[in-house]
């Protein structure tokens, strides 16, 4: 090989072994690789509950007593969510604002239809997330039928609550909300009005910062706020 054709080609293969150097350093798809244990940063104000709740318990923190909470760096978080009313809309935008305030990494997984429901929840934690968020009332039941088998897997709900939730399974309501499938429906108080923006933001963050604090199985419920 001649010369200069001799130093193109190794400047050639410089390049290619750079480029594939840096997309193997490339982190914006990472979530088959190690992952540190997700921890809390900050603590919970001494009103949020006042002794470790039983199972399946209701608490009632004070406002604000979760707000010194926060997940560290690169929490991995999967939005579960189905329906495009006006609720569930509201959850999913406060759910998008506090993985970006908090530097979570976030991934969204939409069923689109009952029928994609339990394969929704599926692709979802085929994902490994350190925490599932479900959003859309449509979701309730098909997450009873897979929760309680897949233990090791943290569910939060925000806007509705499982009839019988085992320990992975936490959920934040309040009187406006309260869906708890099974048959039972919305209760009488459901009112689509009560999904403002302070309160589904509310709801991410205290229920984070009870899945942060290990008090999972229970239900959080939002006062006024």
């Amino acid at each position: 090989m001649r010369p200069h054709l001799r130093a193109l080609a190794a400047g050639l293969a410089a390049t290619a072994a750079t480029a594939v150097l840096a997309t193997g350093c490339d982190s914006g798809d990472s979530w088959s690789r190690p992952h540190p244990a997700p921890t809390a940063l900050g603590t919970l104000g001494r009103d949020f509950v006042a002794a470790p709740p039983a199972p399946e318990a209701t608490v009632t923190p004070r406002p604000g007593s979760w707000n010194g909470v926060h997940p560290s760096k690169h929490y991995r978080v999967v939005l579960l969510t189905t329906g495009d009313d006006r609720p569930t809309k509201a959850l999913v935008k406060a759910v998008q604002e506090w993985a970006g305030d908090e530097d979570a990494d976030l991934r969204t997984v939409v069923a689109d239809h009952p029928s994609d429901y339990i394969p929704s929840i599926t692709r979802a934690m085929d994902l490994a997330p350190d925490l599932i968020v479900s959003a859309g009332n449509g979701l309730v039941d098909p997450l009873a039928t897979v929760t309680a088998n897949h233990l090791s897997q943290k569910f939060l709900v925000v806007g509705a609550e499982l009839a019988e939730p085992t320990g992975n399974v936490t959920a934040v309501d309040w009187s406006g909300a309260s869906f708890r499938g099974e048959g039972l429906g919305a209760s009488s108080t459901y009112d689509p009005a009560s999904f403002t923006a302070a309160r589904c933001a509310a709801a991410i963050r205290a229920g984070v910062a009870a899945v942060l604090n290990d008090l999972t199985g229970i239900v959080i419920w939002l006062d006024e706020h």
